[in-house]
Order: C-alpha cells, then sequence, then structure tokens
C-alpha cells in the first residue's frame, strides 16, 4: 500500500492519472485525478492510499492510515494469541529400562502433555537387541497405556534405522 506522495513515485503513476476514490464510509466518490483525490484527502485531514494498482484504474481509500495500520496489528496479535503453539518434547527408552525409570519417563510424558506439548518417544536398540525389536514394540505400547487418561498416539511406533520413535498428543480438553 502506498500513502500520498508516494503513490505518485509509482511506475505509471503521476498526478494527472486519474483513480477510483473510494472515501472513509465506503461511499464510491468515482474516479477522479490524481491531484484532485489527493486535495481531497488533505482537506478532510486524511490520508490517500493505494489499494490496489491492478486493473485499468488504480482504486485509492481516503482513510486514517496510522489507525489503519493499528487495527490491522492488533487483529495479527489477537490472531496470534490464540494459535496455539505445540512443541515436541522427546522421551528416551531403553529395552533394558527398569520400571521405577520407565515410571519417572511415564511421568515426565505426562507432565508435557498436560503442558500441551506433543511426545516423541523414542527406543535406540544397541548392537543385538536389533533381533528383539518385539520388546521394544510392547515397551512404547506399555508406554503408552500408562499416559492414555492424558495423550493418544498420533504416530504408531516406525522403526528408523536403530531407533523406534511413537508420538504422543495431548487429549483435547
Amino acid at each position: 500500500m502506498s500513502i500520498n506522495e508516494e503513490i505518485v513515485r509509482l511506475p505509471g503513476i503521476s498526478y494527472n492519472t486519474n483513480v477510483r476514490v473510494i472515501a472513509q464510509d465506503n461511499e464510491q466518490i468515482g474516479v477522479i485525478p490524481l491531484s484532485a483525490a489527493l486535495d481531497l484527502a488533505y482537506d478532510k485531514d486524511m490520508d490517500l492510499v493505494l489499494m490496489s494498482d491492478k486493473g485499468e484504474v488504480p482504486v485509492c481509500r481516503i482513510m486514517d492510515y496510522g489507525k489503519f495500520c493499528f487495527e490491522r496489528d492488533k487483529k495479527e496479535k489477537e490472531n496470534r494469541k490464540k494459535q496455539q503453539k505445540m512443541d515436541i518434547k522427546e522421551v528416551q527408552l531403553s529395552c533394558r529400562i527398569d520400571t521405577n525409570d520407565f515410571n519417572t519417563k511415564a511421568n515426565h510424558a505426562r507432565r508435557f502433555l498436560t503442558d500441551g506439548d506433543k511426545v516423541r518417544v523414542a527406543i535406540r536398540f544397541k548392537g543385538r537387541q536389533m533381533a528383539h525389536q518385539e520388546i521394544g514394540l510392547e515397551l512404547l505400547e506399555r508406554f503408552a497405556g500408562v499416559l492414555a487418561d492424558v495423550g493418544s498416539v498420533d504416530k504408531k511406533p516406525v522403526l528408523e534405522g536403530r531407533t523406534l520413535t511413537m508420538f504422543i498428543v495431548p487429549l483435547k480438553k
């Protein structure tokens, strides 16, 4: 968007170029020369803003540009507030994990899920553990079962190289 004198600096637009002018109350003023439109805007102590230069006749609007920018920024800020930001937290397990360690990791994942974050659960197989991947699958199923009250499995366990991964997302409230 171009304002007042910046409109004239655009290629193909000069003071005697005809523009379609819209008043601040959305009333169509009509097609008039740019110099007359600028005079109208100055008389009302407003800004002449180029809304669209595409088409036969450029379209300009008479408005308070500062207020317009403030309202636009306010809407964008409000929309950003409404967006739900979700981080991915990772919990790493081992095939030979003990009960207390398992419960500790499950409590960490529970806290992450209640905070609204996704949880990536990973089991890295070492050496001959690759021959017994079913142990890792059972462990991930048990982990998902423990967290069933706060989260659900988003992505089933997938083996990527030597790592078995699964994603758990928080339940909708």
